[in-house]
């Protein structure tokens, strides 16, 4: 019996840990987090709902292994319903094997967040912004993309391509 109440206290901490890799946010607080990073950040924006968010989510990955050596971080803000936070989220991650930095946009009004990611999106998923603060470069896509045009477009970001 002091076996299973072991088994089930470190299962229950690591599901617990886990959830925690999902931060929620604000829209200002993902402004914050791109104006004072040091690095290149490929944020997409995805729902577990989207099937074209989830088939290009490798892409990103790979692409950010690629280019490692430019610190490039992939940020996956999830703009799922509340009802999927923060569970079904976590569930895909896993089942995916999705690797990045995991945030669940905490907003309802997209007039009011979707501009504050970029002025052109309307609120189309997947949207990705390739941004680096330190540099200033900035670049939109409300579309899904395909594997060459996020690998070129984060070579453009790490500026190795043209």
């Amino acid at each position: 019996m002091k076996h299973v109440l072991i088994t089930v206290c470190l299962l229950s901490i690591a599901s617990f840990a886990f959830s925690q890799t999902i931060k929620k946010v604000k829209v200002t607080e993902v402004e914050e987090y791109i104006k004072n990073s040091d690095h290149p950040i490929v944020l997409n924006c995805w729902a577990t709902w989207c099937a074209p968010c989830i088939e290009e989510i490798p892409y990103f990955m790979e692409a950010i292994k690629k280019y490692g050596e430019q610190k490039v971080e992939l940020l996956l803000v999830s703009c799922d319903f509340a009802s999927s936070y923060p569970n079904k989220i976590i569930d895909l991650i896993k089942k995916k094997h999705f690797e990045a930095t995991f945030f669940w946009l905490n907003e309802t009004n997209a007039d009011y967040f979707c501009p504050k990611i970029d002025p052109k999106w309307d609120g189309t998923l997947p949207s990705t912004l390739y941004v680096d603060p330190k540099t200033g470069y900035r670049k939109f896509f409300g579309r899904p993309m395909t594997d060459r045009q996020i690998d070129l477009e984060v070579g453009r970001l790490v500026g190795l391509k043209k």
